[in-house]
């Protein structure tokens, strides 16, 4: 694979001069063209060690209008990262539509080097890469622009450009002299290297392979390529992949008179009053306890509430906070996109609040948005909310394998009890602020809204991130039933799993947990 970059392809300094000014002007014509798009570009920098990755950066950000784009690197994890999956770090760094983002290495570092390190095996290695590939294609799908460079060296190249650099004192490689075994054993890394770019090349998200022996040829390279790949991106639609056999599977449509999930829904459930009282006072009891205890193992808890209107989420969700320290937990009400949250990937602003270790987050509505309204009021296109499912299945998953305690609830209640709870709203002036124009007309759609919650909850309620279907008619039964399916999980996941992160105990390359062995 690595042969096309070893051939000792050369630009000379007049010729260097001659180009530059003309790619520099060019590459702002675009990147102004960049601004007006609904298109963030991510650009990936990666490659052998003393490739000039760091030099190709500084080209770029000198050619570019610095006020568009950002660089990150990604070498020691900081104390918030450790305690969250690893692609928050990258989720945080995803430019806004329009500008540019540079990574040094991206999701791809920690993978090559734990593999090269042999800290994890092939298997380990190619579902990670599984997952990269996953993350690409959902952010191609939601119009990024990804552009991936390898920069390469002959095995006698890097072996002259080291020694260089180990007699400058501004150089990375002093910094981190743990990395001279990359140098001594070129060859495996180029093996691991080459595995890594043929899992992840794909005709979406392609990798661009640089010969980096002659800095004006590399970085003359960086830049056309760069300036083509955004021009075509903006010239020309974005090409999509055939669907994956997930993204085929096919439910019935409900028309309002099939039988659904809801419908199964014994709605006349009540609980007496003597007895909710005294299974209140218990099940708070047991989840202050256990929110204490997921604090010393270091376990999140993540709570999502999703509902018909005036399904009650709000008092259950008192009823739990009302029993955890507020040091312990947060509350995230979503309501409509931010113009910063719109301009982002619509998980963006929640992988934002994902929470540090043992502590918890309640969500009053969630990302199960895409998949209800926005389906529903035709906020999303029909090929954004089909696809959002496996895209929420991966983030869920995610949350878990980073030991997250993950339960999910739809609470329902019948036609006759919400139009009770509506007119109690309307007729009491408190509970004014609780009833809007809107909340009548989503009764009018409830027959869509049943079949988008039918769909959504036979798609993404898994082993380890079921939903609870919460029967809402009776306030006390269903606080009841959501403090009770809460405090089961925690107990299960504290006590009879302790030290376990996922069912599946699966540990992938780059994982936090590997990291953390080092």
């Amino acid at each position: 694979m690595f042969e096309a970059t070893k051939v000792g392809r050369t630009v000379g300094k007049q010729e260097f001069k001659a180009q530059r000014d003309e790619l520099r002007t060019q590459l702002l014509e675009a990147q102004r063209d960049l601004r007006k798009s609904d298109t963030p570009v991510i650009v990936i920098v990666s490659g052998v060690e003393a490739a000039g990755k760091g030099e190709v950066v500084n080209r770029l950000n000198e050619w570019l209008d610095t006020r568009g784009v950002q660089t990150f690197a990604f070498w020691e994890l900081s104390d918030e990262e450790r305690e969250r999956p690893r692609y928050w770090r990258f989720w945080r760094t995803l430019p806004l539509r329009g500008e540019i983002s540079i990574l040094f290495g991206g999701w791809y570092l920690a993978p090559i080097e734990y593999r090269f390190q042999g800290l994890c095996d092939d298997a380990a290695l190619d579902a990670e890469l599984n997952r990269i590939v996953e993350f690409e294609r959902m952010m191609t799908h939601d119009g990024a622009l990804v552009v991936k460079f390898w920069f390469h060296l002959s095995e006698q190249d890097q072996k002259r450009r080291l020694k260089e650099l180990s007699r400058d004192d501004r150089s990375r490689w002093k910094m981190l002299p743990e990395k001279s075994k990359f140098s001594e054993q070129y060859h495996q890394f180029e093996h691991v290297a080459e595995r890594v770019i043929r899992q992840s090349d794909r005709g979406i998200c392609p990798w661009y392979l640089i010969e980096a022996e002659n800095k004006r040829y590399r970085d003359l390279t960086v830049g056309k390529t760069l300036l083509q790949a955004i021009r075509a991106r903006l010239n020309e639609p974005v090409a999509m992949e055939p669907p994956t056999p997930a993204d085929r599977l096919e439910l019935p449509e409900s028309d309002g008179a099939q039988i659904t999930l809801l419908d199964q829904m014994d709605l006349t459930l009540k609980l007496d009053r003597d007895s909710y009282k005294a299974e209140l006072k218990l099940l708070q009891q047991e989840i202050n306890e256990l929110s204490w205890e997921a604090y010393k193992q270091h376990r999140s808890t993540v709570l999502v509430f999703e509902g018909v209107d005036a399904g009650g989420k709000g008092g259950a969700i008192r009823r739990i906070t009302s029993a955890v320290d507020a040091r312990l937990y947060r509350t995230m009400s979503v309501a409509a996109p931010s113009d910063e949250e719109k301009a982002h990937h619509y998980l963006w602003r929640f992988w934002r609040h994902v929470p540090r270790v043992g502590h918890m987050i309640i969500y009053d509505r969630s990302w199960y948005g895409r998949v209800l309204v926005e389906r529903v009021e035709g906020f999303a296109k029909e090929a954004e909310w089909r696809r959002a499912y496996s895209e929420i299945n991966e983030f869920e998953e995610q949350l878990v394998e980073n030991g997250a305690i993950l339960r999910k609830f739809w609470l329902q209640v019948s036609d006759q009890e919400q139009l009770r709870r509506f007119q109690d709203r309307e007729d009491t002036p408190y509970k004014r602020y609780k009833i809007t124009d809107e909340d009548w007309r989503n009764r009018e759609k409830w027959p869509e809204y049943k079949a988008a919650v039918n769909e959504m909850v036979a798609r993404t309620s898994t082993e380890d991130a079921p939903w609870t279907l919460v029967e809402g008619d009776d306030k006390p039964f269903a606080r009841i039933k959501v403090l009770r399916t809460v405090c089961d999980a925690m107990r299960k996941a504290l006590h009879e799993q302790k030290g376990k992160f996922t069912s599946s105990g699966v540990t992938r390359c780059g994982d936090q947990r590997m990291q953390d062995k080092q």
